[in-house]
């Protein structure tokens, strides 16, 4: 099977680095499903969304991605995140409290509450 080089970085650090089968990704004009020899494509990320990477070592990392965009090159893919936690490290308490705090009549509030379900979702608590 073939793979492509997969560099996630945000602001703070580089987040995850190495060869990957499929990395998934959500935009703001839809999902979309990288595999090697994908056509090259720049979109944005949404502010509050989900990226999977299948790594060739068979393990899947999800990560919750705030805003950033993603770049595929027939060399592989980048993906620039404003901030990004991999799912694993997200303090799941943290979020659900940044969840139930969220005022969501207001547009703030309602990008803290998505940005807080995006994290649950990477932590793969629902």
């Amino acid at each position: 099977m073939a793979d492509m080089k997969v560099e996630l970085v945000a602001v703070e650090r580089r987040v995850w680095s190495g060869e990957a089968t499929f990395v998934f990704a959500r935009t703001t004009v839809g999902e979309i499903g990288v595999l090697p020899g994908h056509e090259p494509t720049l979109a944005q990320l949404e502010d509050a969304g989900i990226v999977r990477i299948d790594g060739t070592d068979g393990n899947s990392t999800t990560v919750a991605v705030h805003g950033g965009f993603l770049h595929i090159t027939p060399e592989g893919v980048t993906i620039l995140a404003e901030s990004a936690e991999i799912g694993g490290e997200i303090d799941v308490d943290r979020a659900r409290a940044a969840l139930d705090r969220a005022d969501t009549s207001e547009d703030e509030g309602a990008a803290a509450a998505a940005r807080a379900q995006a994290r649950l979702k990477a932590a793969g608590v629902e």
